[in-house]
């Protein structure tokens, strides 16, 4: 018996990466997921794939999340078909596969970032509460970028800063109807698209000061998000939890 038994799930951006190891830690627990992607629909069939090979029911939605009537329109597939949602996790995102400092950054580099990274989850909240009863839970990724400075990662940063302020609002506004709204924000985490863009030789120098003594894996945070979907998490609202195995407590970039 797993704990999320008979409860659903829809995780944007679960084909890969991050949000595919939320999606499988989600369907291990026995939750029947959903994953949206973008573009492309093999990794996307092939996720699926690997979450039916895990007994759940499984399918996957192409949506542009920046769209808000894709979005819409995503999410009432979703909650038509399982009938419920009970787990949201925002894990799409965008803006690193164009690192820009701040003062070089054109409109449309943050216009573009923001609709995916701030106006995505804040669409899918919206129309997902609608399928959500007293106990579901929405949970976004975050950044450490979003409350501190990192080089070449301004739009990110920004939008991620956003998203945690969205979520605030979100977590006063829905815990009356017993919908918990949380953020998952993670280091540097290895085996993701974002980590090969980045310079090797400062992922290496990350790795050997962390204090727990390796990088974050995606599957820590799925762990993280996992908690925060559980009854074991009721009462926590409104929160940031941090998997960075200690690296922001030294107070370096």
């Amino acid at each position: 018996m797993g704990q999320f038994d008979g409860k659903a799930a829809l995780v944007t951006g679960g084909t890969r990466g991050i949000g595919k190891a939320i999606a499988m830690r989600l369907a291990r627990d026995g939750a029947n997921v959903a994953i949206n992607y973008s573009r492309s629909k093999e990794s996307a069939d092939a996720a699926v794939a690997d979450l039916q090979a895990l007994g759940v029911e499984a399918f996957a939605l192409q949506c542009n999340v920046g769209d808000r009537e894709a979005v819409f329109e995503m999410v009432k597939q979703v909650g038509e078909r399982f009938g419920r949602i009970d787990i949201l996790v925002n894990s799409a995102a965008r803006g690193l596969e164009r690192p820009r400092a701040a003062i070089d950054s054109l409109p449309k580099h943050l216009h573009h970032t923001m609709d995916v990274n701030v106006f995505g989850p804040w669409f899918a909240a919206q129309a997902a509460v609608k399928y959500m009863a007293e106990g579901s839970a929405i949970i976004s990724l975050l950044s450490p970028g979003s409350d501190r400075y990192l080089p070449k990662y301004a739009p990110v940063g920004v939008s991620k800063g956003a998203l945690e302020s969205l979520s605030m609002y979100l977590a006063v506004e829905l815990a009356p109807r017993g919908i918990r709204v949380n953020c998952v924000s993670a280091g540097l985490v290895a085996e993701t698209d974002g980590v090969r863009m980045l310079d090797q030789d400062m992922v290496g120098d990350y790795e050997t000061k962390v204090p727990a003594g390796r990088h974050v894996l995606p599957t820590d945070v799925a762990d993280a998000v996992a908690f925060l979907a559980s009854d074991q998490a009721k009462m926590i609202v409104g929160q940031v939890l941090l998997v960075d195995g200690g690296y922001s407590l030294l107070g370096t970039i």
